[in-house]
């Protein structure tokens, strides 16, 4: 492996990386950093979040700007605000021993007039969300004519969230004889357009392999039924007594919930969502940085931006359906040759999920089964002792309260004592896990089964304590699982509690707690939805009770046409006679 020096990075840069603790480039600074060095033409490269990527457009961009002329001469495009700034102190530490270097970073959430003085100014490079820098640039105080070089880290991410239009507008108000850096974790088609579109005579400097997930993260997936995935979370989460965690949900409504349970069974939890201020955002991060928050529970959104290098695990409370969204997941541990684990908690329906996965990672899953109760308390009751053992006492501090401590425990022998101390720090496991609820063990098919037809739907079964039932509405009719939700709570009344959902073209099967079941049958028969008369019912009634598609209307019979104008010819107003 080689060094920076040979590398070809600077005296200056190598003095102030020293000093933050980089002794080796990693393997994406010591493919990309010498590349740029060297040649002027485009690059896409290909790395994981937490490879070091930073440093490796960083350095060069550094070591390419004339400290002379305080106009902008590079910039730096990332997705979120949080990686905006982290860009922004890394590349500072790295200039920390050049001479009139000014780097300055813009971001939407934040005021925008002290961004706009630090650009009067002057700076040599601007580290940027697109929205607020196309935002300076209309209000002509971001020049960005004089760009030689720009970085678009995290592409597919800023692509994701939506920032085509806004690159495009950048990309045109730049000179044209500039360089272009792309930086991104999976090679996706959109980031291929892109390339296509703006990058000229490009190499592609792939660390790894195209699409793979990081390195040295294992892939472990635990198969639950729907209602136990809570309860499934807490013993793996239980299982390792030392974990700092992010925990992905799809939605900010289940993202709050989780946390909100977490934090009411003892947890040390913290949400991060859309719907959070940016203090509340800041502080969140900060405190899950500093390891003061041991889970945080995130959107994928929310947590773009957030680097840290010491995760342990992360979670999926479900399969996200972008491939990239887990790739990104899962990145997020395993880093800085570090060990880390993705772990996805999922449903027989969601396995389909991880085949794909796996043949876009390249990469197999293990699957695992859920803790038991006895192994959890035996891996809590080995941390309690390893911290009591590993305890450092301080003799000096102690000693004047010794003679009352000895005092006190005087006439309690040496074994219950320590049961007492282990008891105090492990009693509330030994008390939950003694009346834990049972988690169902759901066994997966060996074989990888078709997908089921209409009919064949029609007699699958209710997870255990729920009753599926059946509903005379479907897509066709706009019938999604937020439309269900909606009808359920406004004519049944409250939050229903909702299983397995499985919408069909113009039916759809869903469950609830056998408890409610007749209750939501009576309720939504009967009901007008959309011009249509719903009819609710068991899913086990014969197949013949369930209404089919319809197709063209049939003809009606001559019998049923003279019923209806006897009818209007009765429901006639008589005229009256001339006279």
């Amino acid at each position: 492996m080689k060094t920076f020096e040979e590398l070809g990075v600077s005296g200056d840069i190598r003095k102030a990386i020293e000093e933050l603790g980089f002794v080796q480039p990693m393997p994406v600074q010591e493919a990309v950093i010498p590349y740029l060095l060297e040649n002027k033409n485009d690059v896409i490269a290909l790395a994981q979040t937490g490879t070091g990527k930073t440093a490796a457009f960083g350095i060069p961009l550094l070591m390419r700007i004339d400290t002379s002329r305080r106009t902008p001469q590079a910039l730096v495009l990332s997705p979120t605000r949080e990686l905006c700034l982290q860009i922004t102190d890394d590349i500072r530490d790295f200039a920390k021993y050049m001479d009139g270097v000014h780097v300055e970073a813009v971001y939407g959430g934040a005021s925008i007039e002290p961004q706009m003085r630090a650009l009067k100014k002057g700076v040599q490079i601007i580290v940027a969300t697109p929205g607020r820098l196309v935002d300076l640039k209309n209000r002509g105080v971001a020049d960005l004519s004089g760009i030689q070089n720009i970085v678009l880290d995290e592409a597919d991410e800023m692509l994701n969230m939506g920032f085509s239009e806004n690159i495009s507008e950048i990309f045109e108000s730049i000179d044209e004889n500039h360089s272009t850096l792309m930086f991104s974790a999976t090679m996706s088609r959109e980031v291929e357009r892109v390339a296509k579109k703006y990058l000229h005579d490009y190499q592609e400097i792939v660390v790894g392999s195209r699409n793979e997930g990081a390195e040295n993260v294992n892939h472990i997936y635990y198969m639950v039924n729907a209602k136990d995935k809570y309860l499934a979370l807490k013993r793996i989460v239980d299982y390792y007594p030392r974990i700092f965690a992010i925990i992905f949900c799809r939605t900010k409504i289940e993202t709050q919930e989780i946390a909100d349970k977490l934090i009411k069974d003892g947890y040390n939890a913290e949400s991060l969502h859309g719907d959070l201020s940016q203090p509340q955002r800041d502080l969140t991060m900060q405190k899950f940085r500093q390891h003061l928050t041991q889970l945080l529970v995130a959107t994928d959104v929310a947590a773009r931006g957030l680097d840290v290098d010491d995760l342990t695990h992360v979670i999926n409370f479900g399969l996200p359906d972008d491939i990239e969204n887990y790739t990104h997941r899962s990145g997020r541990t395993g880093r800085a040759g570090k060990k880390g684990t993705s772990i996805s908690i999922v449903h027989s329906r969601e396995k389909f999920k991880i085949r794909n996965i796996e043949k876009e990672i390249g990469k197999q899953f293990v699957e695992a089964q859920i803790p038991y109760a006895e192994e959890i308390c035996k891996k809590q009751l080995y941390k309690v002792m390893d911290q009591i053992v590993k305890t450092d006492v301080d003799d000096e501090e102690i000693a004047p309260f010794m003679q009352d401590i000895n005092r006190y425990f005087e006439y309690i022998d040496k074994d219950e004592l320590i049961k007492k101390i282990v008891s105090l720090e492990f009693g509330k496991f030994l008390a939950y896990y003694a009346e834990a609820p049972e988690i169902d063990v759901v066994v997966p098919d060996k074989k990888e089964k078709r997908p089921q037809s209409d009919k064949q739907k029609l007699q699958n079964k209710a997870q255990k304590g729920y009753k599926r039932l059946f509903i005379n509405l479907g897509k066709r009719d706009g019938f999604y699982p937020g439309e269900l939700m909606q009808t359920l709570n406004r004519f049944v009344g409250g939050r229903q509690e909702v299983g397995h959902i499985d919408l069909l073209d113009t039916i759809s099967y869903f469950e609830v707690p056998e408890k409610d079941a007749k209750k939501v049958m009576i309720q939504l028969t009967g009901i007008r939805h959309k011009g249509r008369t719903v009819r609710c019912n068991d899913a086990d009634e014969k197949p013949d009770s369930i209404e089919k598609p319809k197709g063209k209307p049939k003809r009606q019979k001559k019998d049923d046409w003279r019923s209806m104008m006897d009818e209007g010819w009765a429901m006639r107003k008589p005229r009256k006679k001339k006279k």
